[in-house]
């Protein structure tokens, strides 16, 4: 698990004060990308080798709502990996009571920047990631 802790800023929500759902997938790939980073996976140094991971796949279950000036974590659990695909879930927490506000999760694979097509990444490179992730899947 990957925790990030950050605080709802007043433009990510709407006239009610209440973030705009939109936002949600913005922190999710925050999250994600520190996840990545984390476990020795740089997206840049991939673009550069022509490889880029979309997201193919996302759900999202809004349970409650995140408000200006909340200070959030958002916890990211990696429950799915192999060379071609990546399958996170994600918590959104209210930092001050514990509640869980939004689960969602995203499955995402590496493809060549130019064709489109789906690529494998080498086991040694996504090594330190399944290490880092180990209980996540258990």
């Amino acid at each position: 698990m990957n925790i990030i802790k950050r605080r709802v800023h007043f433009y990510e929500t709407d006239g009610m004060k209440v973030v705009h759902h939109a936002n949600y997938f913005k922190w999710f790939e925050e999250a994600r990308v520190e996840y990545l980073r984390a476990g020795g996976i740089c997206l840049n140094e991939l673009m550069k080798k022509g490889i880029v991971f979309p997201i193919v796949e996302v759900q999202a279950r809004y349970l409650k709502s995140a408000k200006y000036d909340d200070v959030i974590i958002i916890k990211t659990y990696l429950k799915e990996i192999n060379r071609i695909k990546l399958t996170f879930y994600y918590e959104v927490v209210k930092e001050e009571t514990g509640e869980i506000l939004t689960t969602a999760s995203t499955k995402g694979t590496y493809t060549d920047i130019n064709t489109g097509k789906i690529v494998r990444i080498p086991q040694e490179k996504i090594a330190k990631l399944i290490s880092i992730s180990k209980e996540d899947r258990e």
